[in-house]
């Protein structure tokens, strides 16, 4: 249990850094400042991979499926690069949701860390819920597969994301409940108009990106859960990707068309992950044929995009 408590303390202690520290005055996040967070976050969170070694190696921490050390790290580096390419796909989604509700830059990370804050208890929970329904029924495995190839199949057919946060039912409900104003006062999720207090645009992209990271858990989620069903594994490398997630966004917003073979890439590692659900009981594979293909899934995608410039996907008419 200290384990836990220590690793939640330390992401505690990552967020009030963060937002207390190096992000206290709202500013524009340039593509450098965003490159170096970016670089930060993804060498922290390969470098606890040291620290599950030391925990599984030495029973430090509860261990369930009787998993070793070496086995443990290439699990928890495999779920970490699961929720890191899944999170692309979210990239696209948080950059809709900022310019539909027109959010000026210097103030998108604020949303961003609280969207970020909210998306740690939820999965959290989703984790636990997850992890207790496969050691209580087995059968579960199946139905995640399932979900998995399905949403592989819809991403693959899917030919853009056709996404208007405005016309969402979150945003409809709200502005039934809730006074709206599409006045933007600093970083303020509120403000009072005329003697009302109203929700600002920041708050309702704060709303409905919290949401919709919830749906995208449902996805990154069961495909951890195809990895290891160890729950501490499970948590620390969602959590750690997810921490990665604001200046990632930063980073690679700007970049989204570039990477146009990245959902072919999501596509892949989905496909993968639910079929390895479903044969779980018939095929086991060894821990490295499952990182070395989400690996190469992922580094594939993006060396497509870069490389296959837009003029020769058109093929000239006969």
């Amino acid at each position: 249990m200290w384990v836990w408590i220590l690793f939640i303390a330390l992401i505690v202690v990552f967020l009030a850094l963060d937002l207390g520290v190096f992000n206290k005055h709202d500013h524009v996040i340039r593509s450098k400042e965003a490159g170096i967070w970016t670089a930060i976050w993804v060498t922290v969170a390969l470098s606890f991979s040291g620290v599950i070694y030391w925990l599984f190696s030495g029973d430090l921490v509860d261990n369930p499926t009787g998993l070793s050390p070496d086995t443990a790290v290439l699990k928890y580096i495999t779920g970490y690069l699961i929720e890191l390419s899944l999170s692309i796909d979210n990239v696209f989604v948080i950059a809709v949701i900022f310019s539909a509700f027109k959010i000026p830059p210097m103030y998108q990370h604020r949303v961003l860390f609280w969207g970020i804050l909210g998306a740690i208890v939820f999965r959290g929970l989703m984790i636990v819920f997850g992890v207790a329904l496969i050691n209580k029924f087995d059968w579960i495995i199946y139905v995640f597969g399932v979900f998995l190839l399905y949403t592989a199949y819809k991403m693959l057919k899917s030919d853009d994301h056709e996404f208007d946060p405005k016309q969402s039912w979150v945003f409809r409900q709200i502005k039934k409940l809730y006074p709206i104003t599409s006045a933007i006062k600093g970083h303020d999720f509120f403000i009072r108009r005329m003697g009302v207090k109203a929700a600002t645009p920041l708050f309702m992209a704060l709303v409905i990106i919290e949401l919709t990271d919830v749906l995208f858990a449902l996805d990154s989620i069961p495909a951890i859960l195809a990895i290891t069903s160890d729950p501490f594994l499970v948590f620390s490398s969602n959590i750690l990707a997810i921490l990665g997630l604001r200046s990632m966004y930063f980073l690679i917003s700007r970049m989204l068309q570039k990477f146009r073979y990245i959902n072919y890439s999501l596509v892949v590692i989905l496909a993968f992950v639910g079929l390895k659900m479903l044969f779980s009981h018939e095929i086991e594979l060894p821990e490295w044929v499952s990182l070395a293909v989400i690996s190469f899934s992922l580094v594939a995608g993006i060396v497509a995009s870069l490389l296959i410039s837009e003029e020769e996907e058109e093929v000239p008419a006969e």
